[in-house]
Formats: structure tokens, sequence, C-alpha cells
């Protein structure tokens, strides 16, 4: 555990980096308490039940899986001789536990609305300590580079698809997913690269993927059916069989989202093989550019 999300890294200035520098990872200090206090409870385009409770759950494992990427990259870094990852390393812890911090609130604000977010928070911390038990510091890292891929294929989802934009809904999390998404796209390669620094195989990389992808999608599939389940509105004449043909055409459930996170099993595979520079570009100016959205949620360095 760490107890300060600023103890790894300095503020930095959220200024794009030049073109082809990797090794720049702007850390943005945000707050989104304020506007989270208006969020309506089913926040998903349309109102919709299994959407709403679907990213509430993916809400619910953020925190406690931000700090357990951390606790596992961090591990290693004093490893780490190229300077540009190491810089790289910081600032992903950075991004990181800010990334954790705001989750937290949310999912706050979530359960006020009735989800169960705190359980979630429980499960997921208990599901990971007893990982790091039993599995050596290498496995964690290699997990933790298998669910960074997992998180950047949502990532990339919401920043290309307004048909998923429009999916998650109301503007007060859209815009925490939209700055997590950024990120996370930012900092795709990290905790990949330090795994092929410090010697960790591709064998052990393509198996530990294939467990990560049964064990976190039934997870997220078992805890968002709680959800669903012990929401009243799930009972209402016709929520439930609605909300369950908008599944069929859901932008996040489609043969291209699959493809690309089956993608990291192929031989030789890297983060950066698929390249978002410009997708890059665009979001950090529409969200933190001179007109950026986002720009009146950033807390700027004293």
């Amino acid at each position: 555990m760490y107890s300060d999300p600023y103890d790894a890294v300095m503020f930095v200035d959220p200024t794009p980096s030049p073109a082809g520098d990797a090794s720049t990872i702007p850390v943005r200090r945000m707050s989104f308490a304020e506007s989270l206090a208006s969020l309506p409870k089913h926040f998903a385009g349309d109102g919709d039940l299994i959407t709403s409770h679907l990213f509430a759950t993916l809400s619910g494992v953020f925190p406690d899986g931000e700090e357990y990427f951390v606790r596992s990259v961090r591990r290693y870094r004093d490893e780490v001789s190229d300077p540009d990852l190491r810089r790289q390393v910081a600032a992903f812890i950075g991004q990181e536990a800010l990334h954790g911090r705001e989750h937290r609130a949310l999912n706050d604000r979530l359960a006020e609305l009735g989800y169960g977010t705190k359980g979630v928070e429980r499960y997921a911390r208990m599901g990971l300590a007893f990982r790091e038990r039993v599995m050596s510091p290498l496995v964690n890292l290699a997990s933790t580079a298998a669910l960074e891929h997992f998180t950047a294929t949502l990532a990339e989802t919401v920043l290309t698809s307004a048909d998923a934009r429009a999916a998650i809904g109301a503007q007060e999390i859209l815009d925490v997913l939209l700055w997590h998404s950024l990120e996370e796209s930012e900092h795709k390669a990290v905790a990949f690269d330090v795994y092929r620094a410090v010697g960790g195989s591709e064998r052990t990389r393509r198996w530990v993927m294939e467990f990560i992808t049964v064990t976190f999608i039934g997870g997220m599939a078992i805890q968002t059916a709680i959800g669903v389940a012990r929401d009243r509105e799930t009972y209402r004449s016709g929520n439930l069989r609605r909300s369950f043909r908008r599944l069929r055409t859901n932008p996040f459930f489609t043969r291209r989202v699959w493809t690309m996170l089956r993608s990291y099993n192929r031989v030789g595979f890297h983060p950066h093989d698929h390249d978002t520079t410009e997708l890059l570009d665009e979001w950090r100016d529409r969200l933190f550019g001179v007109d950026g959205t986002l720009n009146d949620r950033m807390l700027r360095s004293a």
C-alpha cells in the first residue's frame, strides 16, 4: 500500500509531448468530486440498467487495482537502467495513483446512489492480496501488463467510438472516463516494457494473459449480475429485457474489441504495435488544450 498518491512523482504540466517522444507522460492532478454530486443513478445512455451496473463495477475494481499496478511496477523500478523508462515508471505511478483516488471518490458517490461499489472494492482488495501472496513478483508484474492491455483496449474504444461514449451516458461519469482513458493510452506500454526489461518471458506473459482473461471477465460478469439483481429497477416491467436487447449492440462487446484484446497473445506483441499517436494528440487538445473541456477540473501545482 502507499499512503500518498504524489509520493513518487512531482506534478508535470499536462502539455502534449513532442511527436514521437514516448518518455514524457504528463501527470495531471484532477478533481471530479464536485461534478459527481449531480450524477444520476442509471447514468448510462437512455438509463440503461446493465451498462450502468457494468461501469459501476468497473469503477469498483479500479482503486485497489491501480494500487496493485503501482506495487507491481515499483517493485522493479530500481532494476530499470534505461533513463527514459525510469521516467515513464515515475509518471506511470503518478497517473495510476490519481486514477485510484478519483475512482474511489466516484465509488463513494455511486454507493450513495445504491450501487455496491464498496463491496466490489473489498472483493478486489482481497483477490489482489491473495494473488500477491501466492504468485511471484514477476508473475504479478505480468498480470499488471495484461490488465493494462485490458484497460488500454477499453480506453481506445472510449476515445475512438462516439457510440461507446454515448453508451457510458452522463457527462459527469464520461468526463472521469475520458481523462482516465487518455492517460491509460499514454502509459499503456510502461508495465509491459518493465516486464520485458527485467527478463520476463514470452511464455509467462502469454500464459498469464489467458488466466487474466478468464478471471477478470468472469469476475466482472458476476459482480455486475449481483448489482443488477439487487437493483429494484430490474424488476420493473420490461427494464431488464430492454437492457439485454441493448447488449447485442453495445460498442464494448464487438468483434473489434475482442480482436484487440486477443492481439496481446501474439508472439512478439508490443502495445505500441498499434499506433495511437494521432488519437492521443486529438484528445489531449480536446480535454486539456486552450479550450479543453476538463481544464476546470485540473488542480494546478502550488
